[in-house]
């Protein structure tokens, strides 16, 4: 058993009244969040000096007195105080490079605001969020834990104006029954993902299936009069089709890292550097939608919360030149070689099979701590075997 907050995400169909108390929520929040970004900002490169949540609180006190910005009195002040901390929460993950320097909020993306246990009321399933009157409508898809309180709601809407609630719960895990089943992962572009098993998942391939209506939408919305109704229609269009090219792809890789995850103790996966990867221009919309960093990021959180061992080996491994069977390494191995034959020991190979196999492999090497190195020129092959003749020296 293991203790872990955990969020359960429900469809949510807000009244009228209730979107214009929501729509407001938002828009405080959001003004809070870049109102305090560029203070920070301007602080910092101007005065240089550094402000801090408790400096930004009290001057966010002293903000809503004055006569121009009554109207961030009209909502909760919950929401609007939890926008400096999710801003200094993105300032930590900033400088301790795991993220990009937090940016300004938009109106036409994704919204959401988040109430704490003094601002909204949770009983007997219904959820009442502070200025409201009547609880929102929650479409209950998975049952709660039971007697589980919530100790945050966030409410949210996307670009095709979906709302959602998000229920934070701190809740005990059980760990599933060990097994001794472990597998490598090779990730690709032809195939999802090849096991060393020898299953191999396609790529589903959902924004290339979607693509040609995505760019009429984009299209039409293109030639509309800006700031016309028209246009709002064909833009909520276009934010539909991103939506459920979104949500095909999420309902994928959940299902396949849950499926992993159950049915093996270790799971080995290489460690993908995306973000220089996207660079290729050739490559990048295909590495874009196969969608790898949340298929590993699923992966490792389920392995945390089910007591699963999720290995990274590193990324310079030459995994697809190394012989499974004998250590030999190719001198180089293009992109369009999908089979070759070992000249060592002449075992004929499949390129992503073999790799899945060797990631495996050094996987379990990595775990049980035995030595072997899985940096790029200190690979070691079996005993006997060479890369390749050498000349003796005279």
């Amino acid at each position: 058993m293991s203790t872990q907050k955990r969020a359960y995400k429900f469809r949510c169909y807000p009244t009228d009244e209730q979107k214009q108390i929501l729509a407001r929520t938002f828009g405080c929040v959001r003004f809070t969040y870049n109102w305090a970004l560029r203070l920070k900002t301007d602080a910092f490169y101007k005065e240089h000096t550094r402000l801090y949540y408790k400096d930004l609180s009290s001057m966010l006190t002293d903000l809503k007195k004055q006569d121009d910005y009554r109207w961030l009195n009209e909502v909760s002040s919950v929401p609007v105080q939890q926008a400096l901390r999710h801003l200094d929460k993105a300032f930590i993950t900033f400088f301790e490079g795991r993220g990009k320097y937090p940016t300004f909020k938009k109106k036409r993306k994704k919204q959401s605001a988040t109430y704490t246990s003094s601002a909204f009321t949770f009983r007997n399933g219904t959820l009442t969020l502070a200025k409201m009157q009547e609880p929102l409508a929650l479409v209950w898809s998975r049952p709660l834990p039971e007697g589980a309180l919530p100790s945050s709601v966030t409410i949210s809407k996307d670009a095709s104006d979906r709302y959602f609630v998000s229920l934070l719960l701190e809740e005990s895990i059980a760990h599933l029954t060990p097994c001794e089943t472990a597998i490598g992962a090779d990730l690709g572009l032809k195939s999802f993902v090849v096991l060393s098993d020898g299953e191999i998942v396609g790529n589903p391939k959902f924004f290339h299936k979607d693509e040609t209506k995505l760019a009429k939408a984009q299209r039409r919305h293109a030639k509309k009069k800006k700031g016309s109704k028209n246009r709002e229609k064909a833009r909520r269009k276009v934010a539909r089709i991103h939506a459920r090219i979104g949500d095909r792809r999420s309902d994928f890789l959940h299902k396949l890292s849950t499926r992993l995850i159950r049915e093996n103790q270790t799971i080995c996966v290489e460690s993908l550097q995306v973000k220089n990867m996207v660079k290729n221009r050739s490559l990048s919309k295909a590495i874009s939608d196969v969608g790898w960093s949340q298929f590993v990021s699923l992966l490792e959180y389920k392995a945390d919360w089910y007591g699963r061992n999720l290995v990274k080996i590193d990324k310079w491994y030459p995994s697809s030149k190394r012989c499974f069977d004998c250590g030999y390494i190719f001198a180089s191995l293009t992109l369009d070689v999908r089979q070759w034959t070992c000249p060592e020991c002449g075992v004929h190979h499949d390129r992503d099979i073999n790799a899945a196999k060797n990631i495996r492999s050094v996987g379990l090497t990595v775990l049980n701590a035995c030595g072997e190195s899985v940096r790029p020129g200190a690979v070691k092959t079996n005993p006997g075997k060479t890369q390749r003749s050498r000349k003796p020296r005279k």
